[in-house]
């Protein structure tokens, strides 16, 4: 029983961190493209904005990786924003791995418990015999506890892993959006410029 109460106090922990930390407003703010589009029809792109861009959010950390290399051609940007963003999907993964191994193994510790439990008793059949009922139903039910219990903590963390995986998912494809959003304006805005009328 003793490390299936340690599994729920950890995946329990894990689940609190990761609902806080995966907060689609704070990972990808809504207006923080808008924001960036002002400044860079504005000329005020500098050494300063982009450190304060970096850490207002992870969304931020992308698009200063896309704008720091904007210069160096369209491929350049989007090799960047992709190094910035794998970097970012590994952070919004943290804890999950240990999440999913917890819901693999509770199960398997409350059927351990249960094998153990059941040693126990046929080591009560063998030492008193078959007359005292009580003590055999005593014992079984003990030993199912450990059972009930691993899957008890198993179902919600398993659960939970699936919730934070689809979220990852959706963040990840709204950070991709507002990526590629940010280098469609950049480059198009050139091509734009190039082609001035007669």
């Amino acid at each position: 029983m003793l490390p299936i109460i340690f599994c729920s106090v950890v995946a329990l922990a894990i689940t609190i961190e990761r609902l806080l930390a995966l907060n689609p407003n704070k990972i990808a703010p809504k207006n923080l493209l808008a924001e960036v589009w002002t400044w860079i029809k504005n000329s005020q792109i500098d050494s300063e904005k982009l450190k304060g861009l970096k850490q207002t959010s992870p969304l931020g950390q992308i698009l200063a990786a896309g704008i720091s290399n904007s210069r160096n051609g369209r491929e350049v940007m989007k090799e960047s924003i992709e190094e910035a963003a794998a970097q970012v999907v590994h952070e919004m993964q943290h804890y999950l791995s240990t999440l999913g191994t917890i819901a693999a193994i509770t199960p398997l510790l409350g059927l351990l418990g249960t094998v153990i439990g059941m040693i126990k008793v046929f080591s009560e059949i063998m030492v008193q015999g078959t007359g005292n009922a009580s003590v055999l139903a005593g014992g079984i039910s003990e030993a199912l506890i450990t059972t009930a219990s691993g899957l008890a903590v198993a179902i919600p963390a398993l659960i939970m892993h699936r919730f934070f995986e689809r979220r990852i998912q959706s963040i990840v494809v709204t950070l991709e959006r507002e990526a590629i959003k940010l280098v469609d304006a950049l480059h198009a805005d050139r091509r734009v410029k190039a082609r001035e009328p007669e």
